[in-house]
């Protein structure tokens, strides 16, 4: 693994070094410049990346970083057990892990993250000593802080803070048993906004260049804290506008213009930002080739929709229905409509994103919608194969035991109505109905039939006996020769 920075880079610092200290002789106006150069020159020397391992190795040590050898980091997580494994991205393998005493003496024991970088992965030394190097000194509530860091022999690993609720891609776009409220979501966005907001802030800007949603991470209390800061680049410094570098980062996240020219600004994180609220209003990736194919893009087929309130709530994550206002959605959407704009300088900067959504956060129906769903469970999970098993076995013992009712219930209405019927069995006629139903014109069962003698009949032709039987309901009955005519009904 090589240095961290490219030869242009080196020789870039290298002149203006030669700029600053090689003049002797200087008028007040050009102290005054120089030492203004100088002090520059000292805020960027705390943030510039050390040139490669060897000088982090002798800069080490005087910073809030702890160093870990690899063998107290295989000891932290069981020896990279596959069972501790967090995720994987680009940078390589994420593993969970505990640093007690058993790992380092007199070490409180801390929950943490160890990423461990793929010597064959797309990311190499430059983008872990950029990540070491900011991480390193900044300190931020919605920043991830790094404990710590290995560099030993060619292993190249990072400690983190835990985050219990991992990130917010896994709570958006992956099947569990609840959404995420409105109202977290909200403030996820905030906190996200604050972290961004605290690095463009800085005296020399810093532009983090791959802001998406796998790169929030959440705690156990859902509050947000960007992570991976491998690609994170200082921002322009005096009369510069941009910082011309190499197309990096996610696509469907990175602003058009840094795209087409690599001219890279703060603005262009302002853009992913707008990308990520816009998941979260929608409920959908940035880039979805399952989608119909004017969907797959999100920005280009959602944007037009934002200022169109109608359109708008067809679009909404339906099941986020009723945990909002109407004006806080539309001014939500009208947020995430101008940090998409195609032109830089239509973004508002990330202050003003913060204050707009602070704002909106304090608004009285804001509170009121949050308070209404305070009752609600919060805490997203998985549904156990168990309960969905058990669920599927006591539906079938259900239909099982609903099936035996039935046949028991009818076991007994044929005994019942066996129970009246004569020896002999019931001959077919036309006006008896076979089957287990009884007909409109036949009485109930325990009507009394008055059963007239023979004698009292007369014989009717065509070789039928014809007895108007005087039944109660006038029941008439048309029998051939030799059948019988007793009936018990």
């Amino acid at each position: 693994m090589g240095g961290c920075l490219s030869l242009e880079e080196l020789q870039r610092q290298g002149a203006a070094n030669r700029e600053i200290l090689g003049s002797t002789t200087q008028t007040p106006d050009s102290l005054k410049k120089s030492k203004s150069k100088s002090a520059a020159q000292a805020v960027a020397s705390v943030l510039a990346p050390p040139k490669d391992v060897e000088d982090l190795r002798l800069t080490a040590g005087n910073g809030r970083v702890n160093i870990f050898t690899y063998s107290e980091l295989r000891a932290a997580t069981k020896n990279f057990r596959p069972d501790q494994i967090l995720g994987e991205g680009g940078f390589g393998i994420v593993y969970k892990g505990v640093i007690d005493e058993a790992v380092r003496p007199g070490f409180k024991s801390t929950q943490v993250a160890v990423k461990e970088l793929n010597p064959d992965g797309i990311q190499g030394d430059k983008e872990w000593l950029a990540e070491v190097n900011y991480l390193g000194q900044l300190s931020h509530p919605n920043l991830v802080e790094l404990i710590g860091y290995c560099c030993e022999g060619a292993h190249r690993l990072l400690v983190y803070e835990y985050m219990a609720c991992g990130s917010l891609e896994k709570h958006l776009f992956r099947r569990v048993c609840l959404t995420m409220p409105w109202s977290t979501r909200m403030k996820i966005a905030l906190g996200a906004a604050k972290g961004l907001e605290y690095l463009h802030g800085a005296e020399r800007s810093i532009i983090y260049r791959d802001f998406k949603t796998s790169n929030i991470l959440l705690d156990a209390d859902y509050n947000a804290k960007l992570s991976d800061f491998g690609l994170a680049r200082t921002g322009p410094m005096g009369d510069q506008t941009h910082v011309s570098t190499r197309v990096m980062g996610t696509y469907g996240y990175a602003a058009p213009e840094y795209v087409m020219t690599g001219h890279l600004t703060a603005r262009s994180d302002v853009y992913g930002f707008g990308v990520v609220l816009l998941e979260m209003i929608i409920g959908r990736r940035a880039m979805d080739k399952s989608r119909p194919s004017r969907e797959h893009n999100l920005v280009e087929w959602a944007r037009p929709l934002l200022i169109h309130n109608r359109k708008l709530f067809k679009i909404i994550d339906p099941r986020m229905e009723g945990q909002y206002s109407t004006k806080v959605a539309v001014e939500v959407a009208a947020l995430a409509y101008k940090c998409l704009s195609q032109n830089p300088k239509g973004r508002p900067p990330m202050s003003q994103v913060v204050q707009t959504l602070q704002d909106l956060q304090d608004l009285p129906e804001s509170q009121d919608f949050i308070l209404s769903a305070f009752g609600s469970a919060v805490t997203l999970y998985e549904v156990p194969k168990e309960t969905l098993t058990q669920a599927g076995d006591d539906k079938e013992k259900e239909k099982e035991r609903e099936k035996e009712k039935n046949q028991l219930e009818r076991k007994i209405s044929d005994e019942t109505r066996g129970a009246v019927v004569a020896d002999k069995p019931v001959p077919q006629s036309r006006r008896t109905r076979p089957g287990n139903g009884r007909s409109k014109s036949e009485p109930p069962v325990d009507v009394q039939l008055y059963i007239p003698s023979p004698d009292s009949v007369p014989e009717s032709p065509a070789n039928f006996n014809i007895r108007n039987s005087k039944l109660n309901g006038g029941i008439q009955l048309a029998l051939k020769d030799g059948e019988s005519d007793l009936y018990k009904i």
